[in-house]
């Protein structure tokens, strides 16, 4: 069955960085285009950024030249580097991925940005 798990979340200052990873299992990962997307508590889920098969990117203007998105078809990941945090980017972030018009979504990492 399709499974996504990520990790690399935690407590970071302002300004800090971290790696987001998504480990996907299930299903022919190098086909479909992957996302992530992140919820703050009383705020509606987001994109954050997405990237095709072949390893197009797009970013939502707000983490458009801080964070990074990034896949590797021979490990079934994608990675979200995450540059110059603002507390503004404390969410839950998710991987995500939509298969056969089914939306799939990981448990979710906590990024908490606060001094």
């Amino acid at each position: 069955q399709v499974q996504l798990v990520e990790s690399g979340g935690g407590l970071v200052q302002p300004g800090g960085s971290l790696r987001l990873s998504c480990a996907a299992s299930g299903f022919i990962f190098s086909i479909y285009a992957m996302d992530w997307y992140r919820q703050a508590p009383g705020k509606q889920r987001e994109l954050v950024a997405a990237i095709t098969g072949g390893g197009a990117p797009h970013y939502a203007d707000s983490v458009k030249g801080r964070f990074t998105i990034s896949r590797d078809n021979a490990k079934k990941m994608v990675y979200l580097q995450v540059n110059s945090l603002k507390p503004e980017d404390t969410a839950v972030y998710y991987c995500g991925v939509v298969i056969g018009g089914l939306r799939r979504w990981g448990q979710g990492t906590q990024v908490t940005v606060s001094s």
